[in-house]
């Protein structure tokens, strides 16, 4: 009866939340309900658009709506791997006199970490977040610092601008729940939105939430039953994605994918779908939830060959080709 509860809770509670963005987010309501269903399955993002598509602001509206601590950290070729974790300085104890060290937490001390054009940083720093997304801790000076939670990584990268920046390394795209596309507006959007930040007038943002209560959906929504079926099309979806896999891969991927994806692949596929019931006020996730957030998990984890490039081909082409292919 408590879960019960607590399902109707988080959907009063994702209405709000939606309501509270759009007070400054114009549209986007795909990139919104993506960002919802990974913040309460405990995933990361990365953002990828064009400059000025509010995907910033997306992030920052967000973590005032759930009254989360929000850190922003701009990713530049002179950032340190310190800057990002914190430092340890000398520090002399006035009452003994004697010199001990005194770590200083770094900005990953937040609960949304907004990591803004983090494929502009070298990759040392990049695996400055590696251990803090996938294990919530933070190694300096031979201690481990456990982060607090909720703690998720929402980064951003420009996809238009490629001199002076360093791609992401496999290892860290692998631990990206979802890549979430930002589109351009629509004519009628884009007017919205010029209208009213030129209106002088700021929106005043509630928070409907807090850390605890965003704790709880994340603890309800691994308890959302999946039957064997629907288990079973994910990890298929995810293995055709491998050329080298037993043979069981359609003749298009073997043509032209280098690598599939990976294991955390198929966990993703099924925490996504039972959000995404959760979301549509239904008790078990369907097909139709795994093959809705397909693309979202897919994309950044298949790596196409020269052939594919070649002939101009798009992962996004072939997730297409695969829903179509992989009988339900």
């Amino acid at each position: 009866m408590k879960d019960l509860e607590l399902v109707q809770e988080l959907l009063k509670a994702k209405n709000e939340v939606v309501q509270e963005i759009h007070k400054t987010i114009v549209g986007q309501d795909e990139v919104i309900e993506d960002l919802l269903i990974a913040l309460f399955c405990k995933g990361h993002c990365l953002f990828v658009g064009v400059p000025g598509l509010a995907k910033t602001l997306l992030v920052n509206t967000l973590s005032q709506a759930l009254s989360l601590e929000f850190s922003r950290i701009q990713f530049t070729p002179d950032l340190m791997p310190s800057d990002i974790t914190g430092t340890e300085i000398l520090h002399e104890d006035p009452a003994t006199g004697k010199r001990v060290f005194q770590f200083i937490k770094g900005p990953v001390f937040s609960n949304i970490i907004l990591a803004d054009e983090v494929n502009r940083t070298p990759p040392k720093t990049q695996a400055a977040l590696l251990q803090a997304m996938q294990e919530k801790k933070v190694t300096v000076g031979g201690n481990t610092y456990t982060l607090d939670q909720p703690f998720l990584v929402f980064a951003t990268q420009n996809p238009i601008e490629h001199e002076g920046t360093y791609p992401l390394p496999e290892a860290q795209l692998d631990r990206f729940m979802f890549i979430i596309n930002v589109s351009y507006p629509s004519m009628e959007n884009e007017i919205n939105i010029a209208l009213s930040t030129t209106s002088g007038q700021l929106p005043e943002l509630n928070p409907v939430l807090n850390a605890k209560q965003v704790m709880d959906f994340q603890a309800l929504v691994p308890q959302v039953p999946v039957s064997d079926h629907v288990a079973k099309y994910a990890v298929e979806l995810v293995q055709s994605t491998r050329p080298n896999q037993n043979g069981s891969a359609p003749d298009f991927v073997r043509e032209w994918i280098d690598w599939g994806a990976g294991p955390r692949a198929s966990q993703y596929l099924i925490l996504g779908a039972k959000a995404k019931a959760l979301m549509d006020n239904r008790f078990a996730a369907t097909i139709e939830d795994v093959r809705s957030v397909c693309r979202q998990v897919l994309e950044h984890r298949i790596i196409l060959n020269f052939k594919a490039e070649a002939e101009n081909i798009k992962v996004t082409d072939i997730i297409e080709k695969l829903l179509n292919t992989i009988k339900t």
